[in-house]
């Protein structure tokens, strides 16, 4: 789904929290998206280049910047949140609640040891 979207998992992982929490700074978009931030630079230049996203200045401190998700952005979630949904509800279903959340809390684990070895 996410192929023919053109984009990649991690950018769909920021257009969501996005759309689901409004604007918000670097930051905050790496934490909930569960990104390191310098990943999360890269991802947001591409994203700003296909104009799924804008940056602004942070009105009071200039070292903050924000990031909006575009109408466009925005359009292409609706466009696929079904196929979205779908696609999890089928694995939920083909995988089990059981396995599914033992590879999530696994992934997580892994996320987190990669996470360690970047700092």
């Amino acid at each position: 789904m996410l192929m023919d979207v053109g984009v990649t998992e991690q950018q769909w992982r920021v257009m969501r929290v996005l759309n689901e929490c409004g604007t918000l700074d670097p930051t905050e978009i790496a934490e909930r998206s569960c990104l390191l931030l310098p990943s999360l630079t890269r991802i947001l230049q591409t994203l700003e280049s296909k104009a799924l996203i804008s940056r602004a200045p942070h009105p009071t401190d200039r070292r903050k910047q924000l990031v909006t998700i575009t109408g466009a952005g925005q359009q292409m979630i609706l466009d696929n949140m079904k196929e979205s949904q779908r696609l999890n509800a089928w694995l939920r279903e083909s995988f089990g609640d059981e396995k599914l959340d033992a590879l999530l809390d696994l992934l997580n684990e892994l996320d987190a040891l990669e996470r360690l070895e970047d700092h």
